[in-house]
């Protein structure tokens, strides 16, 4: 594409989001989770979470958070475990098999991603990784502002 626009580019976004969510979605209907229980699950493998952090990250009352820990809990997906430094403080933490679970739907789309960029060089993979980053930033600066 010669010459991309920012609507280009926007729309080019819109469209990889739109193809990850339902990608998403396939993995998230196999095993009965909902779009909140995903966003959830990646965040808490993301980044350690209590359950309080999790709230403030999903934007969602105590009561909801519950909610969908027991539903994460339920499935096998994720454990709440008391920190051995402090009793009053509960630790999140995704299972291995939940973990291997992800791993084996996922390494289908890590392969077709790393065949697409093959031909990319290095300088290539460089500007990719610095408009991303850019990108990511600038999503979560605008996210902030307006939650």
């Amino acid at each position: 594409m010669n010459d991309a626009t920012d609507y280009d580019l926007s729309m080019l976004l819109r469209g990889l989001v739109m193809e990850s969510n339902r990608f998403l979605e396939i993995f998230s209907a196999a095993h009965s989770l909902h779009p909140t229980d995903m966003t959830a699950l990646n965040l808490i493998m993301t980044t350690p979470m209590t359950p309080g952090s999790l709230a403030k990250a999903l934007n969602l009352s105590a009561s909801a958070t519950t909610s969908v820990l027991d539903r994460l809990e339920r499935a096998g997906h994720v454990v709440r475990e008391r920190d051995p430094e402090d009793r009053r403080r509960v630790e999140l933490r995704v299972l291995s098999d939940a973990q291997a679970l992800a791993a084996a739907f996922f390494a289908p789309l890590a392969r077709g991603y790393a065949a697409a960029w093959e031909g990319m060089s290095a300088e290539e993979r460089q500007v990719v990784a610095r408009f991303l980053t850019a990108t990511i930033k600038a999503t979560a600066e605008v996210r902030s502002a307006v939650s």
